[in-house]
């Protein structure tokens, strides 16, 4: 019997609101719908002004302090592509690279499935399985106690591991960037292993789309020792840019990825 499409669109709220980010293709097998009815149900829900839609899917607008893993994977998703192009393209042959968690990250883990002779180690289950499999990479995780929000690895033993290792580049996520603050993220355990992970690694990157761009979410910040980069939108704001750069700090400004 198919289900009435008023509490149909009920469920598809309550999914959304519980496990974040919904996707057409997950919620079209879940009811067993088609695509086009799921999204003409999330357009009603955008309507009403209960879900905001996003690449492929939808996600609620009243989410979680902290967004989840889940539900960030669908936001910026061009402008995390560009990021991640160019944060690949930095990467050499024969390199140890240290990825951090989160989707941005992620989304690079993803551009460096097809690089050869290259060792990885990551905090992120996200880049686990990205790169699980892949023949000309060596993976390596650190592990700890588990982040269910980011699905990233933290704590001390995290950060015991991390002692006994040099990285040649590491590429670094965040909830938002400021130039009179550096790196913010939720809680304090999070910013202090993002600095012991830029301290053991040569080049740091600190990839965030534009929108992070000189917002304050948390109270927690890693201002991380010079010299760092930011990777960031064309179209992030021009004067906190401009007073990074006057900091010290390298910024790259990207356009987003063409679809």
């Amino acid at each position: 019997m198919t289900m009435p499409a008023k509490i149909r669109r009920e469920k598809i709220y309550d999914l959304a609101k519980t496990s974040g980010l919904a996707s057409v293709e997950e919620l079209s097998a879940r009811f067993e719908v088609t695509a086009s009815t799921i999204r003409r149900d999330l357009a009603l829900l955008n309507e009403q002004g209960r879900l905001a839609r996003t690449y492929g899917g939808a996600m609620p607008l009243d989410p979680h302090p902290e967004a989840s893993l889940r539900q960030r994977v669908g936001e910026a998703y061009e402008e995390k592509q560009s990021l991640a192009r160019w944060a690949a393209k930095q990467v050499r042959t024969g390199e140890h690279v240290l990825l951090d968690g989160g989707s941005t990250v992620g989304a690079l883990a993803h551009e460096l499935r097809s690089h050869q002779d290259l060792d990885v180690t990551t905090i992120g289950i996200n880049t686990l399985q990205e790169l699980n499999g892949c023949p000309g990479i060596r993976l390596s995780c650190l592990g700890g106690q588990l982040r269910e929000t980011s699905q990233s690895f933290y704590g001390p033993l995290t950060e015991l591991g991390l002692a006994r290792m040099t990285f040649d580049r590491v590429f670094l996520g965040a909830d938002a960037v400021t130039a009179e603050n550096g790196i913010c993220e939720a809680d304090h355990m999070q910013t202090r292993l993002k600095e012991i992970m830029a301290a053991r690694s040569t080049h740091v990157y600190v990839l965030a789309h534009s929108a992070k761009i000189g917002a304050r979410p948390f109270h927690a910040w890693a201002d991380l020792p010079l010299p760092w980069t930011l990777v960031t939108n064309a179209d992030a704001p021009a004067d906190q840019v401009q007073r990074m750069r006057e900091r010290g700090i390298a910024v790259e400004l990207l356009a987003p990825a063409l679809a």
